[in-house]
């Protein structure tokens, strides 16, 4: 039995797992998160991430701990004692927001020095069956957004940028988010989602970094290529963001009118920063 004294729920977040503030014993504060039984194997395999993370020094919840327990699987981190970082951001100086931003993208840069798994799938043969997968997804549910015909076209036209592309681990779900302010700096959370591929792909949910903050997001690209990307990254991003935008459609309907909404309106942002797909670079960027 893991010696809890007292748990408090944390209700929000999108995965299935629940999530406590709990205090142990010697009155340490930490997060307490339980998932399903069968889940074991992937949490051992993303405590072994987290404390490979961790080791690199950068700002994030610590692992702790991890193990079974009566409700499934448990995992221990320390609690980060701060506020969310997304409606925060807006609050502080525009030159605040982008030295954020920067950490935000030297802390993703470190991350990326993690090697994805020797036997790794190609990354052309796997991204484009993913994809595949989501173009399917997409024109056999109901909605349709303005101007899908314009991402459809660009991603037919760009596939072929993901040949050759190197791999490397992934947080899995890097953006604001999953960021917490803290002591004036940020601190990343939530690695449930960890996976591997193209380090750039990581960059695919960055518009909920846009719509928060485009001095935090334009930091977020200087500060993990120590200065301006090349244009490759541009082209390919659209790409992986193009995908996004057809799968979040579909993704959004078991959860109701409102989450459509607003990926309605991400879709319409989307293609409002890229001209129509026609410039790679968003105007978010500054």
């Amino acid at each position: 039995m893991l010696p809890i004294i007292e748990r408090t729920l944390i209700e929000k977040g999108w995965s299935g797992d629940k999530k406590y503030r709990a205090v142990l014993p010697d009155g340490t504060v930490v997060l307490y998160r339980v998932s399903s039984a069968d889940s074991f194997e992937q949490k051992k395999r993303e405590f072994a991430y987290t404390q490979s993370a961790a080791a690199l020094g950068i700002s994030m919840s610590q692992p702790l701990g991890f193990g079974r327990c009566e409700e499934g699987v448990y995992s221990l981190s320390s609690f980060v004692d701060g506020d969310d970082l997304e409606p925060v951001i807006g609050t502080l100086s525009e030159a605040d927001q982008c030295r954020l931003g920067e950490d935000a993208g030297r802390i993703l840069a470190k991350l990326h020095t993690l090697p994805a798994p020797a036997d790794a799938e190609d990354w052309e043969i796997r991204f484009n069956r993913k994809i595949d997968r989501k173009i399917r997804g997409y024109t056999e549910c109901p909605l349709r957004f303005p101007g899908d015909q314009l991402i459809l076209d660009y991603i037919a036209a760009n596939r072929h940028l993901l040949a050759g592309r190197p791999q490397c681990m992934q947080h899995g779900d890097y953006h604001i988010g999953n960021m917490m302010y803290a002591g004036g700096e940020v601190v990343v959370i939530d690695f449930n989602r960890f996976d591997w591929g193209d380090p750039w792909e990581e960059f695919n949910r960055i518009s909920w970094c846009a719509q928060a903050s485009p001095a935090f997001a334009s930091g977020r690209v200087r500060g993990y290529f120590g200065g301006e990307p090349p244009m490759e990254f541009w082209r390919l991003l659209a790409l992986y963001i193009a995908s996004n935008t057809l799968s979040s459609i579909y993704w959004a309907i078991p959860f109701g009118e409102d989450e459509i909404a607003t990926m309605m309106r991400q879709a319409a942002d989307v293609l409002d920063w890229y001209d129509g797909m026609r410039n790679p670079v968003p105007k978010w960027f500054r």
